[in-house]
């Protein structure tokens, strides 16, 4: 643990909100990491977390839920345990992000191919954020 986070990775930050997700797929900015494409834009609502997160697998990737299950824990597992520099950098700035992550290859990755591409994510997610607010 870093400066007293915790861990973990709760409900409030999901991002479960139909219209917020709505307004995220419509107005948000996209790019690509392979096997990922993350679309993220600042949250338009005062939440508590300073970031909230949707995680998708296609079905048209996988048919069988017992993969898209797998790659999605993969995928929560590996953002819980490297998020706490992305939201030192929200508490720092202020700033609060809605994003949507979405797995794009055709096969399934390893726990350790997911995990680096993440940590990369989210330093993407960063640049890209400071860019927005110069």
């Amino acid at each position: 643990m870093t400066d007293g986070l915790k861990q973990t990775f709760s409900k409030d930050e999901r991002l479960c909100s139909r219209r917020l997700i709505r307004i995220l797929f419509s107005k948000g900015q996209t790019f690509h990491l392979k096997p990922f494409r993350i679309t993220w834009m600042h949250n338009p609502d005062t939440a508590p977390p300073p970031a909230q997160v949707l995680m998708s697998v296609p079905k048209y990737n996988f048919r069988k839920a017992v993969e898209r299950n797998l790659i999605r824990r993969r995928m929560k597992e590996a953002y819980r345990l490297n998020k706490h520099p992305f939201y030192e950098y929200l508490a720092g700035s202020g700033h609060k992000i809605i994003f949507s992550i979405t797995y794009t290859a055709k096969d399934i990755a390893a726990y350790a191919q997911i995990q680096p591409k993440i940590i990369l994510l989210l330093q993407r997610l960063t640049e890209e954020d400071e860019k927005v607010t110069g």
